[in-house]
Order: C-alpha cells, then sequence, then structure tokens
C-alpha cells in the first residue's frame, strides 16, 4: 500500500515540477526566505521540541467551543424553530436545510484552499482568518435565529432564512477550518497534538452542553406553553380564541432572539481566549525539494489516500447516524413520544452523560488503542436507541437511555479528530515532499461531515412532508410519529453498522502508530543533519 501511494505521489510530482516557471508550482528560495539558507524552507513538522504548556492548549481547546455551541444549538433546534415557531412549510424548511449545509460543506474545501494558499503573517497564517471571520459569524448567527416573519411573506421568510443560514455557514467555515489545521502547528510531537485533541474534545463537549442547555432551558419554557395549550386543544378545553397559541408562539420566537444573544456573546468570548492565548508555529526546517503543489494535484494526493478515505467515508456514515438522531430528537420527542414537555431535559442528560465519558474514553484509547475504543464506543450505541422508541414515551426509561446513548456520543467527539492527526502523519510518512496540504485534509474531512449533516436534515425534513406533517398542527398524525420511530433508530443503525465495516479495514493501528512516530523522528534527523552540513 505504501509502495503505491508513494510511487502515485512521486509521479504527480514529476508532472508538477514540469510546470513552468511562475505555474501553481514552485519551490522557495532566498527570495522568499531571506533568513534561511536557500536550500531549506519552513515545514510543519514538528513544533520547537519542548512540551506545550497547559496554558496553550486550553486556550487552544477553548476555540473550539464556538463551533460546537452554535452547531448544536442549530442541530438540535433549527428545525423544531423553522416548523413549529416559523410554522414553515416542510418542504421549504428542508429546502433551507439541505441547500444551507451543501453550502456549508462546498465552502470548507475553497476555504482550505485559499487558507494554504495565504501568505503567512507575523502572526501566522492561520490565525488572521479566525480573527478576521469571528465579528461576521457572530452577526450572522444572531440573524439567523431573529425572526422578521411578523411583516415578511412566507417567500421573502424563506429567503431570509436561507441567506442567513449560508452567510453563518460561511463565516464557520473560515473560522473552522483554520482552527482545526492549526492542530498540526502548535508545537510538540505527536503526544502532544493527542494531547491537546483531547482537551479540546472535552471542551468541545462541554461547549455542546452548554449550546444545547442554554437554548433548551431559555426556550423551553414556551415550548412548554405551546404544548401545553395544544394539550388542551386536544382535550376539548373551550378557549376564547387562538390568542392563548399566538402569543406563547410571540414568546418562544423572542426566546429565541434571546438565545442567540447569550450563545453569540459566548462565541466572541471564546475566540477572544484562542487569539490571546495561542501561538502559531511554523515548524521545524525541511530541504529544497519540498514542493508546494497545486490544489488540483494536492486534492489527488490528498484523495488518493487509503488511510485518509477510510477514516473520512468511515466518519461520514458514522456521522449520518448521530445527526439523524440530534436533527430529530425535539421533534420525536413532542410529536411521537408524547413528551413535548420534556425534550430539552432529556437532552441535556444525554450531553452530561458525554461531557463525563470523554475522560474515560481517553483513558479507554491510550490504553487499548483508538479502533478497539471505537468499536467499543458505537457499538453500545445501538440498544439504546431501539429501547427509546419502543417504550412509547415511558420517561424515567428513556432518560436511563439517554444517559447510556451519551457514553457513545462521547466516542463521536473524540475519536475521529483524535486518529486524523495519524492520518496525517502517515502521509507525511510517505509523501515528505509535500508541503502545505493539511488544510485540504481537514477541510475535506469538515466537508463530509458537513455534507452528513445537510443530507440528513434535508433527508428527514422532506420524509416529515410526505408524511403529512402541518407546521402549528396540535394534531397527532400516526404516520408523522412512525416517520420519526424510524428516522430515530432503524436509519440510524444501519448507517452506524456501514461505518463500523469501514473502520473495521482502517490501517492505522496502535503498532503503525509507532512505526510513525519513528520515521518522522529520522526524517527531522535527517534535514537537521542536512543543515548543519550546508552551513558550515
Amino acid at each position: 500500500m505504501g509502495s503505491e501511494e508513494r510511487s502515485l505521489a512521486d509521479k504527480l510530482l514529476e508532472e508538477e515540477e514540469e510546470v513552468e516557471p511562475g505555474g501553481s508550482v514552485r519551490v522557495l528560495q532566498r527570495n522568499l526566505l531571506p533568513s534561511l539558507p536557500d536550500f531549506f524552507v519552513l515545514s510543519p513538522q514538528k513544533g520547537n521540541g519542548r512540551a506545550l504548556p497547559f496554558c496553550r492548549k486550553l486556550c487552544f481547546a477553548v476555540g473550539g467551543a464556538p463551533y460546537q455551541m452554535t452547531g448544536n444549538a442549530i442541530g438540535f433546534f433549527l428545525q423544531i424553530f423553522l416548523l413549529d415557531v416559523v410554522q414553515m412549510e416542510a418542504f421549504y424548511a428542508s429546502l433551507i436545510l439541505f441547500i444551507g449545509r451543501v453550502w456549508d460543506a462546498f465552502t470548507d474545501p475553497i476555504v482550505g484552499f485559499l487558507v494554504s494558499k495565504s501568505r503567512r503573517t507575523r502572526f501566522g497564517k492561520l490565525l488572521p482568518w479566525i480573527l478576521f471571520s469571528m465579528p461576521f459569524g457572530v452577526a450572522s448567527y444572531f440573524l439567523l435565529w431573529f425572526s422578521p416573519s411578523y411583516t415578511m411573506s412566507w417567500k421573502y421568510s424563506f429567503f431570509w432564512y436561507l441567506m442567513t443560514y449560508c452567510a453563518f455557514h460561511t463565516c464557520m467555515s473560515c473560522f473552522h477550518v483554520p482552527y482545526s489545521a492549526l492542530t498540526m502547528f502548535l508545537g510538540g510531537d505527536q503526544r502532544d497534538r493527542d494531547s491537546a485533541t483531547a482537551y479540546r474534545m472535552g471542551v468541545e463537549v462541554v461547549a455542546t452542553l452548554a449550546g444545547a442547555a442554554i437554548q433548551g432551558q431559555i426556550v423551553g419554557a414556551y415550548h412548554m406553553q405551546t404544548a401545553e395549550t395544544c394539550r388542551m386543544m386536544q382535550n376539548g378545553t373551550e378557549l376564547n380564541n387562538t390568542s392563548p397559541l399566538v402569543n406563547s408562539l410571540n414568546n418562544t420566537k423572542w426566546a429565541y432572539t434571546l438565545a442567540a444573544m447569550v450563545i453569540g456573546c459566548l462565541y466572541f468570548l471564546c475566540s477572544l481566549i484562542l487569539l490571546l492565548g495561542v501561538k502559531e508555529h511554523t515548524g521545524c526546517f525541511a530541504p529544497k525539494d519540498h514542493f508546494h503543489v497545486s490544489y488540483v494535484t494536492g486534492l489527488k494526493l490528498v484523495m488518493s489516500h487509503k488511510p485518509y478515505l477510510s477514516l473520512t467515508f468511515g466518519f461520514l456514515f458514522i456521522s449520518l447516524a448521530f445527526q439523524l438522531v440530534q436533527n430529530n430528537f425535539a421533534l420525536f420527542c413532542t410529536h411521537a413520544a408524547g413528551l413535548g414537555n420534556h425534550f430539552q431535559h432529556i437532552i441535556f442528560v444525554i450531553l452530561v452523560s458525554a461531557t463525563i465519558m470523554v475522560p474515560f474514553w481517553q483513558w479507554v484509547l491510550v490504553k487499548c488503542g483508538k479502533k478497539i475504543a471505537l468499536f467499543m464506543g458505537l457499538i453500545w450505541y445501538i440498544p439504546p436507541l431501539i429501547i427509546i422508541v419502543t417504550v412509547n414515551g415511558n420517561l424515567p426509561v428513556i432518560i436511563v437511555m439517554a444517559m447510556a446513548a451519551g457514553v457513545s456520543l462521547a466516542v463521536a467527539f473524540l475519536l475521529p479528530w483524535s486518529m486524523l492527526p495519524d492520518v496525517v502523519d502517515d502521509f507525511r510518512a510517505k509523501n515528505p515532499r509535500c508541503l502545505d496540504l493539511e488544510p485540504l485534509f481537514y477541510s475535506f474531512y469538515v466537508f463530509f461531515t458537513k455534507f452528513a449533516a445537510g443530507a440528513s436534515l434535508g433527508f428527514s425534513t422532506l420524509c416529515l412532508h410526505f408524511s403529512g406533517y402541518r407546521p402549528g398542527s396540535c394534531e397527532y398524525i400516526p404516520a408523522v410519529a412512525m416517520t420519526l420511530k424510524v428516522l430515530i433508530a432503524p436509519v440510524p443503525i444501519t448507517l452506524l453498522l456501514i461505518g463500523l465495516i469501514i473502520f473495521y479495514f482502517y490501517p492505522i493501528n496502535e503498532a503503525r502508530r509507532k512505526e510513525l512516530k519513528a520515521e518522522l523522528e529520522g526524517v527531522v534527523k535527517s534535514w537537521e543533519v542536512e543543515l548543519e552540513e550546508n552551513t558550515l
């Protein structure tokens, strides 16, 4: 496998070397880096050789909070916001959710390319992207939850939410792609990056909990009022008019706006901590025969790397499974399980359980290896889903199963992002001449994650449309309830099993990780020897 990938890489690089001067490929020489000898360039292989301090790891980890806070608030609540609060037709809501996430998915590779080609400043190449995208991200997130439907027709309302949704995801791509790639530029070695990733995953799980808790607790009380009004209408209780339902709906709209303001402020503060507490390292020295390849050649190299394909497509199916459950859980509780008054508390239980279990799974992956920990954690997700859809709204049982589901959710947070640096190291060991492809690895990884989210949102909302879902209706519709049950258990379980089959063929185990560490240390030592010989 390794020889095949090396031969392909060498062939592509030979083609790039034939490009005329001034083309997309160039050798970095003295005129670009005058402070170095003309046969050396900077490469992010390794940091300064010292262990990363705890403070820097923590500041880096806090930078991952905005993506998870906003993403999970959107994942758990945007669908029910558009359907039950804005009262948009399910077909148009599915268009917004699907188009927005597909747009989001395609912006990531584009941003990854732009980041890789951007000039390095005295603050680094990645941190300026995070700085300048942050204020626009905060503003667009607030506008996404601001409801102008009092004065807009449904057509204008559709375009409002579509444009703000796409604008927010564009800003978040400009924030999150360079942030993800920053993992490889923190300094330190493989163990430091694994430790920083573990801190990041822990903070992101807490951020997920915070985002869902803030959104859920602020808007949950008003959803409870609406559910109670619907229950009274179903029981035949006489109401003077529809004003109680209208008043509770208006209050719910205001609650969503307030929650957006709170999360937006946290987005700003976390970004500030990241920018002030993390220094981007340029890395160590690499020989002159290293190349900056074109976007197309870099894409071919990345997508021909077999460990990356195994990890990415396995993660794609696992993300689809978790996203389907996340996107439909509030609707399932409201329209299928009869627990509309409690769904925000059940979500809180899931996320608390996931937060608590992150240190445990970090210990398991250190003791047993990442691949074994992944299988152990994800298989555990199947029984709770089956029980949740079969107990017919039994709240105590569902809460217990929510705690069990949170155990697997911690694995889905921690393991995929912890495994990606190993894939990048494997690529570096096999293709030591290639430079600056880390943003491509991370951007396409995020691309498939967001594509999974868009596909699951669009698919599930479209299924609700064809099952007869009616926005703002208090009527129990059996076809809608059955559709939600199918979207919560059978479909996610099938996708999860496909992902596990793909991960079975994932080639980087603990033995290979040790080999990678030795190979990369050997490459760095050879560069250092060459540097000493040529500087004498």
